[in-house]
């Protein structure tokens, strides 16, 4: 009996596993709420510590790109209280939960969110002041190209802000590697973030760690 229920545990595990896999890269509409939701609570506090090296202006121009569920356009909201917010995600159980999340500053006209790709951003050249990545970039089909994708749209000037929780050499990495790798995630040491800012163009670059915590955050400028 034992031994059978064992195989019914694996068989389960393997038949869910691809599933929970899926929502976690790109949520869908009902169940990815439920990841929305979880993904606000978890990094809520990564996205503060983050957010504390770099200045945001009371009118800056804001794009949150894998915005998840809207918890940090909420933030940036607060930071700008003058500015506009936008938000951009590929999925739509994402998008809906960020709606949701920012109805009030959607119907106040601060806030924007749209369904897009990072490597097709739907907006014109030149247009942020700020654009910030907190836990989305590992998904990025093409790192060089979307990194460079977000920099036309940076403002001269304008600053890249990517937070992570999961890196090489990192203080959880025994844990996250695993998972990482079963996600087909890319997995960047603290170098790895400095040379790819660097190749696709970024001035300026930063990389600051919370060792403590397993916390990563890089910063970039578009040339004025």
């Amino acid at each position: 009996m034992k031994t059978m229920k064992l195989l019914i545990d694996l068989g389960l595990l393997f038949v869910v596993l691809p599933y929970v896999v899926h929502q976690v890269r790109k949520p869908t509409r009902w169940v990815g709420r439920l990841f929305a939701w979880l993904m606000n609570v978890s990094h809520s506090g990564l996205t503060d510590w983050g957010l504390e090296h770099i200045v945001v202006e009371k009118d800056s121009i804001v794009l949150d790109v894998g915005c998840g569920g809207g918890r940090t356009i909420e933030k940036l909201a607060v930071l700008a209280p003058e500015g506009m917010i936008y938000g951009a995600d590929y999925a739509k159980g994402s998008v809906a939960a960020s709606r949701g999340k920012n109805s009030r500053l959607i119907e106040a006209g601060r806030v924007e969110i749209k369904q897009a790709s990072v490597s097709d951003l739907p907006f014109p050249n030149d247009k942020f002041d700020l654009v910030t990545a907190v836990e989305t970039q590992h998904y990025w089909p093409h790192l060089v190209r979307d990194m460079q994708e977000i920099l036309r749209v940076l403002a001269p000037g304008g600053t890249l802000l990517v937070i992570a929780e999961s890196y090489k050499n990192g203080k959880n990495e025994a844990l996250q590697w695993p998972v990482m790798k079963l996600l087909k995630s890319s997995h960047l040491s603290v170098g790895d973030q400095w040379d790819l800012f660097a190749t696709a163009g970024y001035r300026d670059v930063q990389v600051f760690e919370e060792r403590k915590k397993g916390w990563i955050c890089a910063v970039g400028k578009k040339a004025l």
